[in-house]
């Protein structure tokens, strides 16, 4: 398996409401269609005492391997998915990297 995970940032002027409602009821089925997703989690980063947060999300996108992701997010599908990520996400700040996720419990 192999698993991309993304810090994202909100779109400036956007309210933590929006972005994750937006994230998760727009964006979510829209990411669900990539071809070779085997797996798909957006952490939703909640605000602390003092409303502030070091990020705004996680996302954590699945495929069988590098290969299978790269043609998912290649596909027609992929695009529009990718394409999407800026309707609510700052693109100049978004992080990208591949993790090892080792379940302890």
């Amino acid at each position: 398996m192999f698993t991309l995970a993304l810090l994202l940032y909100r779109k400036p002027g956007t309210s933590i409401e929006q972005y994750q409602s937006y994230w998760h009821d727009t964006h979510g089925p829209i990411a669900a269609k990539i071809p070779g997703l085997r797996g798909y989690v957006q952490n939703h980063v909640q605000p602390d005492s003092e409303g502030k947060t070091a990020v705004d999300g996680i996302a954590l996108l699945t495929f069988d391997s590098a290969e299978a992701m790269n043609a998912g997010l290649g596909s027609p599908e992929g695009k529009v998915a990718l394409d999407d990520v800026a309707n609510f996400a700052d693109m100049d700040r978004l992080v990208s990297f591949p993790v090892e996720p080792r379940r302890i419990v």
